[in-house]
């Protein structure tokens, strides 16, 4: 089921983006290492993946919502699984493991259309 509005889809991108970039210090395991390395370029590619897509969040609007929701669900499966995959799970994989699958979950349940017709922020496609 679809539950969350595109809008509220939107700002979770940033605050997320923002949240995966400061992670590894906040929550201390910041090393240099692939523990890091993950979630701040996770972090910034969903911040700018997200000023490009056609949404009520979007600056540029080239990347339509579609994908950008793909980019998502692909993201925070790699997020998930990267302590695993890069050997770093004895040390730390909670922070990966939750945020990979509350992206993986956001990107399922969002709708693709906006929630209000005719609202001030709708991107509208030819």
């Amino acid at each position: 089921m679809k539950m969350i509005p595109r809008s509220v889809h939107g700002l979770l991108d940033y605050i997320v983006g923002a949240l995966l970039i400061a992670a590894p210090w906040m929550f201390g395991f910041a090393d240099d290492g692939p523990a890091t390395l993950v979630p701040v370029v996770l972090g910034a590619s969903a911040l700018f993946y997200s000023l490009l897509t056609t949404y009520e969040w979007g600056v540029l609007r080239v990347i339509p919502f579609k994908v950008h929701l793909t980019l998502d669900v692909l993201s925070g499966a790699f997020l998930a699984a990267s302590p695993w995959l890069f050997g770093f799970a004895d040390r730390v994989y909670l922070p990966h493991l939750i945020v990979g699958l509350f992206e993986i979950g956001a990107g399922l349940m969002t709708r693709n259309t906006p929630a209000f017709v005719g609202h001030r922020h709708e991107v509208r496609h030819a």
